[in-house]
């Protein structure tokens, strides 16, 4: 679907109505609020406590790994300044939501890793990755552009996630409390949940005061409804695995429709040895984090191929730096373009081969 997006995109056969691409934004959020709604009524809150200390070094120590590698290798390979490097390592360093938490979700679907609460783990992981990476991201371009660090930047990271813990937690209760207690239709049941990740996602997009972190809360608020109200949640998990064959042909559409490849003549080359370089730090930093763990050799392998992916971010972000005037802009989207191409397809496929033979089946 992302090739099928560069081919209709504007870079290339321009098929897409300009109207859509003018929205293409707010479409890649609402589908990825499909995907985070999904993942929250899929999670059982008992299973993550299990693994809540992995989960968390799994939101920001791969990311830290990924982004040193090109700290390390940005100035050698492309010549880049130790600011630059660090830009640019850190719109290569998320991982893609969009493309690991559905097949994460499918694994709890078919009890795969389950005994170990392998899916949940990177599940939530890599939900709150993108929120570390993002904060990073725009502290180093702020630095690019001459701008001195506030520390209230990092101190926003655990501000933002717990806020929306909060929220999302209190939201998830009074929904599924409503549901208890009153007699609502399923469709009606979807819509109320529709209007309150909206809301949430308001928190944070709406407003610029408030550090928030919505894709967290609507995840949790999804946790709870699991929680409190188990067959809402199921019956409820049913219509958004519907709503998602929809939103995900709209995603990666939309995600390849804003790659150029006219961009990758350029630095392509040294372009794929710096992402290679950065996966191979990334994967030390999963393997690192894992150690000590219950996890056997195979299933560390499986969450290292889980944490390859990007897209979402990188779409996002990627030009960034070039419409900001950076000096090394145009380096760093192509090398996004690259990420995308390159870790997307490979990270979906060694999932979708492996995940059979490297995870046990649950009962």
């Amino acid at each position: 679907m992302i090739i099928a997006g560069i081919i209709i995109g504007p870079y290339s056969l321009n098929l897409l109505d300009s109207k859509v691409l003018d929205i293409s934004n707010e479409l890649r959020r609402i589908a990825l609020i499909i995907i985070i709604i999904r993942a929250g009524l899929k999670l059982d809150l008992n299973n993550l406590r299990k693994v809540g200390k992995e989960a968390l070094l799994m939101s920001f120590l791969p990311a830290s790994f990924e982004i040193l590698a090109f700290f390390i290798f940005g100035p050698i390979l492309l010549g880049f300044s130790r600011i630059d490097s660090l830009i640019l390592g850190s719109i290569i360093a998320a991982v893609s939501p969009a493309v690991v938490v559905p097949r994460m979700i499918i694994l709890i679907d078919e009890k795969l890793g389950t005994d170990k609460q392998i899916p949940e783990m990177i599940l939530s992981g890599a939900s709150l990755d993108d929120v570390f990476v993002i904060v990073l991201f725009s502290s180093f371009i702020s630095l690019g552009m001459g701008e001195n660090i506030s520390i209230y930047k990092f101190i926003e990271i655990p501000i933002s996630i717990i806020l929306a813990l909060i929220v999302g937690l209190v939201v998830g209760y009074f929904l599924s409390t409503l549901f208890n207690n009153i007699k609502l239709s399923l469709t009606n049941k979807t819509i109320i949940i529709f209007v309150a990740a909206f809301f949430l996602n308001f928190i944070e997009f709406g407003q610029e005061f408030i550090p928030f972190a919505s894709l967290i809360g609507i995840m949790a608020m999804g946790i709870i409804i699991r929680l409190k109200s188990l067959d809402d949640a199921i019956n409820l998990s049913l219509v958004f695995d519907k709503l998602w064959l929809a939103a995900e042909m709209f995603l990666f559409v939309l995600v390849g429709s804003s790659v150029q490849i006219g961009s990758l003549k350029e630095f392509g080359l040294t372009g794929l040895i710096i992402i290679f370089i950065g996966l191979i730090f990334r994967s030390l930093g999963v393997f690192t984090l894992l150690i000590g763990s219950k996890l056997n050799l195979k299933e560390k392998l499986f969450t290292i191929m889980a944490y390859i992916p990007k897209a979402t971010v990188q779409a996002a972000i990627g030009s960034v730096p070039l419409a900001m005037g950076l000096k090394n802009g145009k380096i760093m989207l192509t090398i996004s373009v690259l990420a995308i191409l390159t870790t997307a397809p490979l990270g979906a496929f060694l999932i979708d081969h492996f995940k059979y033979k490297l995870l046990n089946k649950e009962g």
